[in-house]
């Protein structure tokens, strides 16, 4: 059971308000928009991730007895209240993107329909799962693309944030590009696959680097990746590695090196010319080292020869972003018996929401490269081969004309009345969606310096939606 506890208290003084309201009861209706709102990293795109941990987590989600009890302490909850919360169960409906979509700002990515009292409670849980991983999955795709779409392996569990951190962050970079984990609780909880070696202990403990490795190879001999840089690199580390792997190359077995310090440009030319001459071109290199996307790029436009990237802090706890900007917001509430539109209006023009149960559509030309994203009512139709018309989200006077050759809704129904719908994809099936919609997209958008601004747009209707409550409430 997950403690329905994991949720901001003011959601819990609310919630006894609208139970009040209600004479005891349900309060009615309501639709809560998941959205975020700048891009991480100063990057011009962002990947969708922690979807089906969220469905997990909404399905289990209860008050468990000793919750209430703590609850009751506090001496704000009245016994009424408690016995509802007793029975509580999240069960609403959930639309939401798929987990690799790629995403942008102010366009919903899930939408509760739930009771006002469900919606309330679960909103830390939502934006809490979907805003780690979706952070997470962004830096992997990042750092991905920077190796020249090359092999990355996530090692972060020991600089993650706490024991569920650690897990998310490995599911979402696996999402986001990375090809396995050292962290085995992941690999058996998710199936991802584990991957690691040796550490500088592993050859320490031995009276000499040649005997360590010797060691080491006759345990594995098919896993062998030699750490080279304890003492000496290129003076110990890299002549011993070949002296012990002359017997695993005269068996057929492939070995490796991975380099954990110094000037990783140099030192991996270096190590490349040593495995050459030696006779061992298919033994690889591997680095680590506090990497990023950006030191990564770096390093693969200097030429490189690393065949697999080490990275840890910076891929599992967001580099320099410590937080995707994901915020949960009102967009219909049920009144007289029928939802009505709802808006928070701002003094930031960015900050101000937009109204309505909504639906997103992805507009391609005749090449299947995405053109813009529109954000309409869900009741709205886009067609594929008409003139539309986008407008700015923010800036009512802000408009253009396309005609896409094909248009795609982002948001599916993914779960009904509390229960999931369909079998949750494979963590590789949304690997490969994100991929093959990165690929969709002009590369303008996914370069790492000053990347071209994607368009998402509002459709005629809910500009005019908008613009009625502009009307309205600024007067």
């Amino acid at each position: 059971m997950r403690s329905a506890l994991f949720t901001d208290f003011y959601e819990l003084t609310m919630a006894q308000g609208y139970w009040k309201r209600a004479g005891g009861g349900s309060d009615g209706r309501s639709v809560f928009d998941m959205f975020f709102r700048r891009q991480p990293f100063k990057g011009g795109y962002s990947v969708f991730a922690g979807l089906q941990s969220l469905l997990e987590a909404l399905a289990d989600f209860r008050f468990s007895g000793e919750d209430l009890a703590w609850l009751e302490s506090l001496g704000s909850f009245e016994r009424g209240f408690l016995d509802y919360l007793a029975e509580f169960r999240f069960r609403g409906d959930v639309w939401a993107a798929a987990e690799g979509e790629v995403i942008f700002p102010q366009e919903p990515l899930v939408r509760i329909h739930a009771d006002i009292i469900e919606a309330q409670i679960v909103e830390g849980l939502v934006l809490n799962t979907l805003n780690f991983q979706s952070l997470i999955a962004t830096k992997a795709a990042r750092i991905w693309r920077a190796a020249n779409f090359g092999r990355i392996m996530e090692f972060g569990l020991r600089r993650a944030q706490g024991f569920d951190g650690a897990c998310s962050a490995s599911r979402a970079a696996f999402i986001g590009g990375a090809e396995g984990t050292s962290n085995s609780l992941a690999g058996r909880m998710l199936g991802i696959p584990v991957m690691g070696t040796m550490a500088h202990s592993w050859v320490m403990s031995f009276p000499t680097e040649l005997e360590a490795f010797d060691a080491y190879a006759e345990i594995y001999p098919d896993k062998t990746i030699f750490l080279i840089d304890t003492y000496d690199t290129l003076e110990s580390g890299i002549g011993n590695a070949i002296a012990s792997g002359r017997a695993l190359a005269a068996a057929g077995r492939r070995f490796g090196v991975r380099l954990d310090s110094g000037d990783i440009a140099y030192l991996s030319r270096e190590v490349r010319k040593a495995l050459d001459a030696a006779g061992h071109p298919d033994a690889f290199i591997v680095v680590s080292n506090e990497l990023d996307e950006e030191i990564i790029e770096h390093l693969v436009a200097d030429g490189a020869p690393v065949d697999l990237w080490g990275v840890g802090t910076h891929l599992v706890t967001g580099g320099s972003e410590s937080s995707f900007t994901g915020v949960y917001k009102l967009a219909a509430v049920e009144r007289s018996g029928a939802l009505e539109p709802t808006m928070k209006l701002s003094d930031n023009p960015e900050k101000s929401t937009n109204p309505g149960v909504k639906q997103v559509w992805r507009l391609y030309d005749k090449n299947g490269s995405a053109l813009a994203d529109l954000v309409a009512l869900d009741e709205e139709k886009v067609e594929a081969n008409c003139d539309l018309v986008l407008h700015h989200p923010s800036t009512d006077w802000r408009f253009l004309r396309t005609c896409p050759d094909s248009a795609r809704p982002l948001l599916s129904k993914v779960m009904e009345k509390g229960r999931r719908l369909g079998e949750a994809p494979a963590l590789t099936a949304s690997r490969a969606f994100l991929r093959s919609e990165l690929g969709r997209l002009d590369t303008s958008y996914l370069r790492h310096l000053n990347p071209h601004g994607y368009k998402v747009s509002i459709s005629t209707r809910l500009r005019d939606l908008k613009l009625g409550f502009i009307d309205r409430f600024m007067k």
